[in-house]
């Protein structure tokens, strides 16, 4: 019987083993959801530092009992302009929306929030993107939702405004799940 090299398997072994990741990687419950290490942990730490004058908040108002949502922004991200009218819509409805604005000069923030409108309940200004690093925040905007206590329910990657009924409302509904328990 004739021996088969080793270098001849190797590379048809490691391509099923390759193909059998891609395809469990398929059925995953969200395949586009990205993955974060915060659910369930309390909310990484914010100073306060004014906006203008907005008011601010710091890490103790993220654990005042209240669901709340955290939603990273700046002015120069379109995304962030698109997502707008839902976090105005959010607010309207009574949903604590805090703001981070990230690495945007003072007037420029301002601008657009004066454009826009402020659906923040309170803003927090991250000059140098240091906090936002802080939250695993990849790219802009990001949204998180806050239980009462502060712990993290769901971090969001992208604009809201396609995803509130789905992901938003649903997320808010199991942030306030142990406060009405208790």
């Amino acid at each position: 019987m004739a021996r088969v090299p080793l270098l001849m398997i190797l590379p048809p072994a490691l391509f099923a083993g390759l193909a059998g990741l891609f395809l469990a990687g398929m059925f995953r419950d969200d395949p586009d959801a990205l993955p974060s290490t915060f659910i369930g942990t309390q909310a990484p730490a914010l100073p306060a530092v004014a906006l203008g004058t907005y008011p601010t908040f710091a890490s103790d108002d993220l654990a005042n009992g209240e669901v709340k949502m955290v939603n990273f922004f700046a002015s120069w991200c379109p995304p962030c302009r698109a997502e707008h009218p839902a976090l105005m819509q959010l607010a309207e409805e009574g949903v604590a929306v805090y703001g981070v604005n990230k690495s945007d000069p003072t007037d420029t923030a301002l601008e657009f929030l004066d454009e826009l409108g402020n659906p923040y309940r309170a803003i927090t200004v991250d000059r140098n993107g240091r906090h936002a690093i802080d939250w695993g925040v990849v790219a802009l905007p990001e949204t998180f939702v806050l239980d009462g206590d502060g712990t993290v329910v769901l971090k969001f990657s992208g604009p809201i405004h396609g995803v509130m009924d789905s992901i938003i409302r649903p997320a808010l509904a199991e942030a306030a799940k142990p406060a009405e328990a208790s």
